[in-house]
């Protein structure tokens, strides 16, 4: 039998996660096969049956972890057994039940939050014992340990022989409280540190047992060259200083995961203050395109590394050409470009990511479908390379028998139709990602090529630019050579920015563009030099470039307005600008999804709201503007549509204002707003 493609989420980012296999229902004793599986089975036959049945919970965990330790195992073996059973479990109820994505994942990320807890618990009962509890000097209370979750243990989606990427920081500094004998203190961070080596005993150290997860503790700040935990002070003051660009895609599926204390309590939000401002900008940041080029080109020359004179190693399902990294790549750099401005994208699953992207209108929904329907082919196989062994790997095996039981456990005939499908999926998800980040093709405008096998070149200087336009618009940025903003600029944006003018200059030889348009953008940009990102953006949405530079040309007020509020240029990048209207229920809805968003993290303040009711109002404003200038609309519907807004507006501030009143007379309010004049 050969599987039918899986259906499309249709908007729902759990629909694919927790929707088994069409026409499928697993392989009957296909568990068998995997030598992980045998191992386990000749290693714990009597504890196999701890472990309650149906898919692992963390009710189910805890209580079998309580059994194991009851039985004389100390805290460490109980931990590693546990492990085994929850992998044997997950491997029969994926391969012979054709469980869904999410009855694997999520089993695992409570397997991590159970173990850590475990682990933290013992830890600091063994410190407290011989140093005292850890004093915070600001509070005189008890200084906390937060376990911050990386990657897919943040996101809840780790998988079945994945190591987990975790950073420690500790809420103050400060000093412990000592023995009763007046013995034993030591610093806040000395005692967490202890703690943080007892932490990777109990988990990552390999025993007769095994381990319960690898731990990666590469990403905290300063890599494998700075301590092992940090104060909350340390980490935000890194931030600002020195966090990358991509420690900035890192960060954004973070989480507290242990102690679980922590959590219940609330003291664990206050990593929030810290951590969404380094990854979320407040304006559009579009610079990170090239930054995630430089990491992604790294990790593909990385892979090729690899496999140089091993052609096995090419097909690994997540770092080769469309693998799992890149779709993870696309959702998280539209997340990261944008979530500053728009909150409803901040979230740290893929799956719910990609449709909160396609309903933002970021991307077609076809194109999430297909992409989430890659995402969980991927991972399901990923698992599956993974029950094997248990090894870290995602290399497709090259023995014949292991290569058949993964198609058959999959729900193919045997290895030829399942190879077919795994290169469809790789072919989409690398076309995707290749169209979003500018692909191979070299820019026409400077011969540059933007892909990661483009040759890069010295951008020329702005004296051999300028000898590419007509002599009115030379005139007008010969300023430029000694302009105090473009000298200050950084190699990299001073680059930018020649290649947007080398651009530019074609269009207007091409006769695309006018030359009114040319120099009212470059009245507009002047301004903005500092902010690189509005030339990033630019840059990287050549559409949105050749759309500014109309609509600056067709009048002076359309130039009047994106000067006042650059930011709505973003809006140019729509490819239903001109052919939609003003949709007031739409506005309402997405204005709701980022009141909720906000909500969500505690940011519904007034300050907040406020924003985003103007940028709202702007970004319609400029659609409204530009489709008149374009001739879509005419006098009335202009009129007709501004006015709608402006409706919308006061619905929605009524909306939000009345449940801040401290004293009101009803729960809901029932006033009139009178318009006059043309409203």
């Amino acid at each position: 039998m050969t599987r039918p493609d899986e259906q499309g989420s249709g908007g729902n980012g759990d629909a694919l996660l927790t929707a088994p296999a069409l026409d499928f229902h697993g392989l009957a004793g296909s568990a068998a096969h995997s030598r992980l599986v045998q191992r386990l089975r000749r290693r714990y036959p009597d504890e196999l049956q701890l472990l309650a049945p149906g898919v692992p919970t963390q009710a189910t965990m805890a209580a079998c972890l309580a059994t194991l330790s009851a039985r004389g195992h100390d805290t460490g073996a109980a931990l590693r057994i546990l492990r085994q059973l929850v992998i044997e479990r997950l491997t029969v109820l994926d391969c012979e039940q054709a469980a869904p994505l999410s009855d694997v994942v999520q089993p695992m990320t409570w397997l991590a939050e159970v173990a850590l807890d475990a682990a933290c618990q013992t830890a600091f009962a063994q410190l407290d014992e011989r140093h005292g509890a850890p004093i915070a000097e600001t509070t005189g209370q008890r200084a906390e340990l937060w376990v911050i979750g990386m990657g897919k243990l943040g996101a809840r989606e780790l998988n079945v022989s994945s190591d987990i990427d975790l950073i420690y920081v500790y809420d103050a500094d400060g000093e412990t409280a000592g023995r009763a004998d007046g013995r034993g203190q030591i610093t806040v961070q000395d005692y967490f540190t202890r703690a943080v080596k007892l932490i990777y005993g109990l988990i990552g150290d390999t025993t007769e047992h095994g381990f319960v997860f690898r731990v990666d503790l590469a990403l905290r700040p300063n890599g494998n060259s700075g301590p092992t935990v940090c104060s909350l002070d340390a980490l935000e003051e890194y931030m600002l200083v020195q966090g990358r660009e991509w420690e900035r895609f890192a960060w954004m599926k973070s989480r507290v995961v242990a102690p679980r204390a922590a959590i219940d309590s609330g003291s664990a939000q206050a990593m929030r203050g810290v951590v969404l401002p380094f990854v979320f900008r407040k304006y559009l940041d579009y610079a990170v395109f090239e930054s995630l080029r430089t990491l992604h080109d790294q990790i593909r020359s990385h892979a090729a590394k690899r496999s140089a004179g091993r052609p096995e190693r090419a097909n690994d399902v997540k770092l080769s050409r469309g693998g799992i990294r890149e779709i993870e790549f696309t959702v998280q750099l539209l997340q990261v470009v944008r979530g500053g401005q728009f909150p409803e994208l901040r979230t740290r699953p893929t799956l719910e990511a990609l449709q909160r992207v396609a309903r933002a209108g970021l991307m077609p929904q076809e194109t999430a479908d297909a992409l989430a329907r890659a995402y969980v082919f991927l991972r399901r196989v990923e698992h599956r390379i993974q029950y094997l062994d248990d090894q870290q790997t995602h290399i497709l095996p090259t023995d014949d028998a292991d290569l058949d039981w993964i198609a058959r456990t999959l729900g193919y005939d045997s290895a030829c139709p399942f190879l077919c499908e795994l290169d469809t999926h790789r072919e989409f998800v690398a076309q995707e990602f290749d169209r979003l980040l500018g692909g191979d093709a070299p820019c026409k405008g400077c011969g540059k090529g933007k892909g990661s096998g483009g040759e890069r070149h010295e951008p020329p200087e702005i004296e051999a630019v300028l000898t590419q336009f007509p002599e009115r618009v030379q005139e007008r940025l010969q300023e430029w050579t000694d302009h105090p903003r473009v000298q200050a600029l950084r190699d990299e944006a001073r680059g930018r920015l020649m290649r947007l003018l080398q651009r530019t200059a074609q269009w207007l030889e091409e006769g695309r563009v006018s030359e009114d348009g040319v120099l009212r953008m470059a009245d507009w940009v002047e301004p903005l030099l500092r902010r690189e990102s509005y030339i990033a953006l630019l840059l990287e949405r050549p559409a949105v470039h050749e759309r500014l530079l109309r609509v600056l040309g067709a009048a002076r007020w359309p130039a009047r307005y994106v000067m006042q509020h650059p930011g709505v240029i973003d809006e140019l990048a729509s490819p239903s600008l001109l052919d939609d209207r003003f949709d007031a229920a739409a506005f309402e809805q997405e204005m709701e999804w980022r009141h909720q968003a906000l909500a969500a993290t505690g940011e519904d303040d007034e300050e907040n709201l406020l924003n985003l009711l103007r940028r709202g109002h702007h970004a319609e404003v400029f659609r409204t503007l530009v489709r008149d200038v374009e001739g879509r609309i005419s006098v009335e519907q202009v009129a007709d549509d501004l006015s709608a807004l402006a409706d919308c507006i006061l619905r929605v501030t009524m909306r939000w204002c009345w449940p801040r009143l401290r004293q009101k007379h009803r729960e809901e309010p029932r006033f009139g707003v009178i318009g006059y004049g043309k409203l």
